[in-house]
């Protein structure tokens, strides 16, 4: 194990889901993985419910961590993006875990904090910097998920091609199947942030902040059928740029 012991906060939209048993029960099994292999990695964690904190708390609670990783969940609200909903296959909103994470992406930036967003947590990055989402993907071959199915069952594995010149690719490498269950996508990319990987169909997968440290990625590497190296390189990653970080903060 890593001799230097940092901070992660693990920042997810809602601690429990009773009107949904099936689909929290799912996410709690996610979310473990994410806590054990950061524990793995050298980490110390904190699990941290958007939702149930709002703005404030968990911009307090939060205040200390050497990095974030934001995680999956609920559509993000169309208003946070500049949209209307009525969408095809529209979900749930948590408006209040939007805004918090949305707060969270903006300090992160200000502050050059470490941050990691997977699936709706990409996407909080990039209407956090000002971009769009597309609401519904057309997706009949079920490159992105498989419809129809409780969420447990709805992994779809396919491709994603990682820009060379990209931190991500000195991460995963260039060519990545990746596990993956979303309808939507980042649209247009936030303000500083490039697309540093697509799907097949053209779907942005991955971005990158151009200054900060700062990466979104579509896919669920901490899923049980997952890539087993995913999760523990990504985190890794996380990782060098919280000791970097922190080595520049004491230099300053």
């Amino acid at each position: 194990m890593p001799s230097e012991t940092l901070h992660l906060a693990v920042v997810e939209v809602t601690r429990h889901r009773p009107h949904a048993p099936r689909y929290d029960a799912y996410v709690q099994t996610m979310v473990a993985r994410v806590l054990g292999d950061a524990a793995r990695g050298g980490w110390t964690t904190d699990r941290v419910a958007a939702g149930e904190l709002g703005v404030d708390a968990l911009l307090a609670s939060t205040a200390r961590a050497d990095a974030v990783v934001v995680l999956g969940g609920e559509d993000v609200s169309p208003r946070f993006y500049g949209a209307s909903g009525g969408y095809p296959s529209e979900g749930p909103h948590h408006a209040v875990a939007d805004e918090a994470q949305i707060a969270l992406v903006r300090r992160s930036l200000e502050t050059r904090t470490p941050l990691l967003g997977v699936c709706r947590g990409h996407q909080i990055v990039s209407v956090a910097l000002g971009g769009t989402l597309e609401q519904h993907l057309d997706d009949e071959a079920g490159l992105h998920r498989t419809s129809g199915v409780p969420a447990d069952l709805s992994m779809a594995d396919h491709l994603v091609a990682i820009d060379p010149a990209s931190r991500l690719a000195g991460v995963l490498g260039t060519r990545v199947v990746v596990r993956s269950s979303h309808h939507q996508a980042i649209g247009r990319p936030g303000a500083g942030l490039r697309v540093v990987a697509r799907a097949a169909d053209g779907a942005i997968e991955a971005v990158e902040h151009v200054e900060a440290p700062i990466t979104g990625v579509q896919w669920h590497p901490e899923d049980p059928g997952a890539d087993r190296a995913q999760l523990p390189a990504l985190l890794a990653r996380l990782r060098l740029e919280a000791l970097s970080a922190g080595r520049a903060s004491r230099a300053a």
